[in-house]
């Protein structure tokens, strides 16, 4: 895989993703470590296998610090960055990547409990390390991005409802973040191939990644995807802070 970010470019930088053990977030960070930068795996449960990782990008020559924390519980977020402060003493790029609802076994309300309050909580405390130059990103779905104006599969919508609804809340913080110097994008991918929430939804609906994937062309892998979200957080903010990543073609206006 080529170079994402120019080797060196994020040196002296410290990045955290939620939800980083895995998938998109662990692509994610390892392109932040591949560019120089020291980075904080956050993950809910598995840590021998966001300890592996951290192993892994430790020999690229950075720090990496592994953090669990439930991200519904502001105690345990609150704990989260009590230590990236202490090892790292701020942070120049959030991503908050961490996302979910269509587990089984959760309460009814934890879909917008994870991807709206969450979100939110997370960014809140996270502001005070956050540098005045810094950058947060938001990383969404076009099912759920679009969720207003096109319809999405009956197993998702709850999802992309509550997904929405996260990014609406986090979009109203953009005014107070500018006036830090803090950049906000929105990264919005269509269905992502390899992803747990891909694996879910084909499970719940036979047949829906090919359907989409024949509908779009192409859809983006796990580590495509994580490029873009890499990207977003240092490329200049887009006008309408958001980065829409493959096929728009079957989604109506926002």
């Amino acid at each position: 895989m080529s170079q994402t970010l120019p080797s060196g470019s994020l040196s002296g930088k410290t990045a955290l993703v939620t939800g980083s053990s895995r998938g998109i977030g662990a692509d994610t960070v390892r392109y932040f470590a591949e560019a120089g930068a020291n980075v904080v795996i956050n993950f809910r449960n598995k840590a021998p296998r966001a300890e592996k990782l951290a192993a892994q990008l430790r020999e690229l020559g950075v720090e990496a610090l592994v953090v669990g924390a439930d991200l519904t519980d502001p105690e345990s977020v609150a704990a989260m960055f009590g230590e990236v402060e202490r090892t790292f003493g701020g942070l120049d790029i959030l991503v908050l990547n961490a996302s979910g609802g269509m587990e089984s076994g959760m309460a009814e309300d934890y879909a917008l409990l994870l991807n709206r309050d969450a979100q939110v909580n997370v960014l809140e405390t996270a502001l005070p390390l956050l540098k005045d130059d810094a950058r947060v990103v938001f990383v969404t779905s076009h099912q759920a991005h679009f969720i207003r104006t096109t319809p999405t599969m009956p197993e998702y919508e709850p999802v992309a409802l509550s997904k929405r609804a996260g990014e609406d809340a986090l979009r109203e913080k953009i005014p107070a973040l500018e006036e830090r110097g803090i950049g906000f994008t929105v990264v919005s991918g269509d269905m992502i191939e390899g992803t747990i929430t891909a694996t879910l939804l084909e499970r719940a609906n036979p047949g829906a990644i090919a359907a989409r994937r024949d509908d779009a062309g192409k859809l983006y892998n796990v580590a495509e995807f994580a490029a873009e979200v890499a990207r977003a957080a240092v490329d200049p903010v887009p006008a309408d802070n958001t980065r829409l990543v493959g096929d728009t073609g079957s989604f109506g206006g926002e």
